[in-house]
């Protein structure tokens, strides 16, 4: 291992450690951001995956089939669809969303919803509705009886949850196209990175890499925990 490879290794974790403030105002961003688009998809996308799994209609396949497939659209492309229907000319020019945050939320939510959709209507599909038709013949209202197979639930579709903040929080392209990079307003960890390897400024992208390498590691285990613990529940 080179001497400047080990400094560049060592600058970053000292500007983690330090709090460095322009280090942590990306992380900052980031996190805003890919939870506020997070929570602002997962109840309808929830609801929506339940919905599939219980009834029946014409085309129902052909929209489960339409969700599975958004799932593995290019983030760039998301951010392309976001940037016409934002640039000044655009249907929603008015907005003035275009290179700020709430921009990088709509990127993010069109990327999580299909991503939570497609994940959770697995889920319901495959469900032991014991704790339903219980609920049901006991009086629970429908809703009510809804947020109990959720909650019997709750280990696949926290899964769910961690896959799509995975998805979103990781992505740069569309944060790219959207948000313009700006400092202190839209430049998030990927972006930060990008820009920074550019430049040769290593230091800076060991840190922001460090964060994202130790939440992937994070979640990782957090998945894995939570299908051992669902399966072995499973098995009684």
């Amino acid at each position: 291992m080179s001497d400047g490879f080990l400094v560049h290794i060592l600058e970053g974790i000292r500007l983690l450690l330090s709090f460095d403030a322009e280090v942590w105002d990306i992380i900052g961003v980031s996190f805003t951001v890919s939870s506020q688009a997070l929570l602002l998809a997962l109840p309808g996308a929830i609801l929506l995956g339940f919905l599939l799994a219980v009834t029946r209609f014409p085309g129902r396949w052909l929209l489960i089939s339409l969700f599975q497939t958004l799932q593995a659209v290019p983030t760039v492309v998301v951010g392309l669809l976001v940037y016409l229907l934002l640039y000044r000319q655009g249907p929603l020019g008015e907005l003035r969303w275009l290179f700020t945050q709430p921009a990088m939320i709509m990127a993010q939510f069109m990327l999580a919803f299909p991503l939570l959709v497609s994940l959770s209507y697995g889920t319901f599909a495959s469900a032991d509705w014991r704790a339903w038709e219980t609920a049901r013949t006991l009086g629970a209202s429908v809703s009510r009886a809804f947020w109990v197979l959720c909650h019997e639930l709750k280990a696949p579709l926290l899964v769910a949850v961690i896959s799509a903040f995975s998805r979103v929080i990781t992505e740069v392209g569309a944060s790219m196209l959207v948000g313009g990079n700006i400092a202190q307003v839209t430049r998030n960890i990927p972006t930060a990175i990008a820009l920074e390897t550019s430049k040769g400024a290593f230091a800076q992208a060991i840190a922001l890499g460090t964060v994202l390498l130790l939440l992937a590691l994070f979640l990782n285990f957090a998945v894995g925990t939570l299908r051992h613990r669902h399966d072995r529940l499973a098995r009684g």
